[in-house]
């Protein structure tokens, strides 16, 4: 049976692992192995120490020569080099298990750190930013057609290394999928990188680990592990601009879309929607949440996060645009059609 934790998650998203004791990669490997042997040895110690303890409080004689004391209370000779190799003994141990840690600790560090990988070169690399409160993803390329952004999910070919730089737009936030690896903050106005890979296929949730404002728990992100051929096919998918509506319905969703205020905050490749505040809407149709993992994403939800956002997500930065009662249906088969 797997080790790890069980998130529940609201009604239409599966079950997911996110837990540092389920590791699904090399790098999460060596972070779960090194906590192993830091409990196991930590724990050894304590419980020496507590052994030690109860029988020190057992013994009537504790090894102290029981002549009796000086005036001044110390000691004879023999009592006190006793007692002092015994404490010069223990801090030697002390020290030496404390130089170890660290050596283990700085090692799994660095090989955290570095590509598993022989050749970096073969490396996917994915740009991620932190933002109050949702992620944008970017896959660059030296061809501007085909870089691909995308928001609050990370897609990763299995097996192969992936080399993240993160960075920020407002304040401190911690980019960590405990199945993958460890923690790593984004900075404002720096890039920090790190690597991931995933060794099979799945879904793994990641959070925000930086307090980094009223709305920090519900900062989440979705990392979708597949096979490589699976991924280049979404990779081409997600390279297409958005498709044009066929039926009137969606057409109407559009025009409202495209009249209203949404068209200024977020992008919609193929049309005339190219907002950067926002995320980008192109193939929002396919994602599994909403405003990064607070709500499934489906009909019913999106409304409720159009009409009223800061109800759902107080501190957000949506903006609540006035639609019509009219408006809205048209509205939202036309984002869910988004695929």
């Amino acid at each position: 049976m797997k080790r790890g934790v069980l998130l529940l998650l609201p009604v239409g998203v599966a079950f997911a692992q996110q837990s540092a004791l389920d590791p699904a990669g090399p790098y999460a490997h060596r972070i779960e192995l090194l906590g192993a042997f830091f409990l196991g040895l930590l724990g050894l110690i304590f419980l020496v120490v507590i052994i030690l303890a109860l029988l020190s409080l057992t013994r009537r004689h504790r090894g102290i020569d029981q002549e009796p004391l000086e005036q001044n209370h110390r000691p004879s000779e023999s009592t006190e080099r006793r007692l002092t190799r015994t404490v010069g003994i223990a801090a030697a141990v002390t020290v030496l298990i404390l130089l170890g840690l660290v050596v283990i600790s700085v090692s799994a560090g660095k090989a955290t750190s570095t590509p598993g990988n022989p050749d970096p070169a073969n490396a996917l690399v994915i740009e991620i930013t932190g933002t109050q409160w949702w992620w944008q993803v970017r896959y660059p390329n030296e061809d501007a057609s085909r870089i691909v952004v995308d928001a609050n999910e990370l897609h990763i070919p299995v097996g192969r290394p992936v080399l993240i730089r993160g960075t920020s737009n407002d304040v401190i936030h911690s980019f960590w999928v405990p199945n993958l690896q460890g923690k790593r903050d984004l900075i404002p106005s720096h890039v920090t990188t790190d690597w991931m890979q995933a060794d099979h296929a799945g879904r793994f949730r990641g959070q925000c680990a930086e307090f980094c404002g009223l709305q920090h728990a519900h900062m989440a992100l979705w990392v979708i592990a597949e096979p490589p051929d699976k991924f280049e096919t979404w990779r081409a998918h997600q390279l297409q601009p958005a498709s044009a509506p066929a039926d009137p319905v969606r057409q109407r969703g559009q025009q409202v879309f495209l009249d209203g205020a949404c068209a200024l905050c977020h992008a919609i490749q193929g049309t005339a929607a190219a907002g950067q505040v926002g995320p980008d809407l192109t193939h929002f149709g396919r994602r599994s949440t909403i405003a990064a993992g607070t709500l499934p994403n489906n009909k019913g939800n999106l409304a409720g996060w159009i009409a009223d956002p800061q109800n759902i997500k107080p501190g957000t930065r949506m903006a609540t645009v006035p639609v019509k009662a009219e408006e809205m249906q048209p509205l939202l088969e036309y984002l869910e059609g988004l695929q």
